[in-house]
């Protein structure tokens, strides 16, 4: 299995099996964003990819390279770290949606400052944002998506054997296809929002303009705060649906990278 013999025989070639298995499943929960969190504590993560690597072993007739520490081997463990991470990233693309959306409207509202550590990515994000990935997230969780996605990892066994791992660019192709859907789906989610404090700004500056004692940005910062608030409890139910779409195209997209 690695040119290296431990006397264990059959029993250190299939643990060497399962170590090769974690590959795939190990890069996909990285490139994911709740399973590869940042608070996520590093020993779940091992205990998880597996525990599913376990059974991975057990229900598909995975091979690994007869010699996993030579060029071939290192090949091969490439093509799975490529299968998971691009498994991974559609979904990272898909919770990147509400935060491109929260920096729109956030920064309509006068609210850029407002951030907060993202607890995903470590890195400073809008307050809102935090409120977007709360939703998509209990929404994903909610439907199921974590189970389907899980699925479509060990499914991908199946369509990429390994040693058959690495993908054309018309897979690569529906990766950048979802990117340019996600910055769509950011723009749907912000644009009631954004609509109603356009709205308010043009008549705030009407007002500034008949009115000229009145102080611009003592009336139009609260202004746009209280109608950026009323306008996200009022779209709050259209929030919802488009979380529940995006959270079902990102499977799709998934399941879309699995078709030869």
């Amino acid at each position: 299995m690695i040119q290296l013999d431990f006397g264990f025989g059959a029993l250190e070639a299939e643990f060497w099996r399962w170590m090769f298995v974690m590959t795939r499943i190990g890069a996909a929960m990285l490139a994911a964003p709740f399973f590869g969190a940042g608070n996520v504590p590093m020993q779940v993560r091992v205990v998880a990819t597996g525990a599913l690597g376990l059974l991975v072993c057990n229900w598909t007739p995975v091979v690994a390279p007869p010699a996993l520490f030579s060029i071939e081997g290192v090949l091969w463990t490439a093509g799975e770290v490529l299968v998971g991470l691009s498994l991974g990233f559609v979904l990272q693309l898909a919770f990147a949606a509400p935060t491109v959306a929260a920096e729109v409207i956030g920064g309509a509202m006068g609210m850029s400052l407002a951030s907060t550590v993202d607890p995903h990515s470590g890195s400073h994000s809008p307050a809102l944002g935090q409120y977007f990935a709360v939703v998509l997230t209990l929404v994903f969780f909610a439907s199921g998506g974590h189970l389907q996605w899980l699925g479509l990892v060990v499914e991908s066994y199946r369509v990429f054997p390994p040693g058959d791992t690495w993908m054309d660019a018309q897979h690569m192709a529906r990766v950048a296809g979802f990117a340019g859907y996600m910055f769509t789906t950011a723009v749907a989610i912000a644009l009631p929002v954004t609509l109603i404090l356009f709205l308010v700004q043009v008549l705030t500056g009407v007002l500034s303009r008949s009115a000229p004692a009145l102080n611009l940005f003592s009336l139009g910062l609260p202004a746009g705060v209280l109608a950026g608030l009323a306008a996200l409890i009022v779209s709050a139910p259209l929030v919802t649906d488009q979380m529940t779409l995006l959270s079902a195209d990102a499977l799709d997209s998934a399941r879309s990278l699995l078709l030869r």
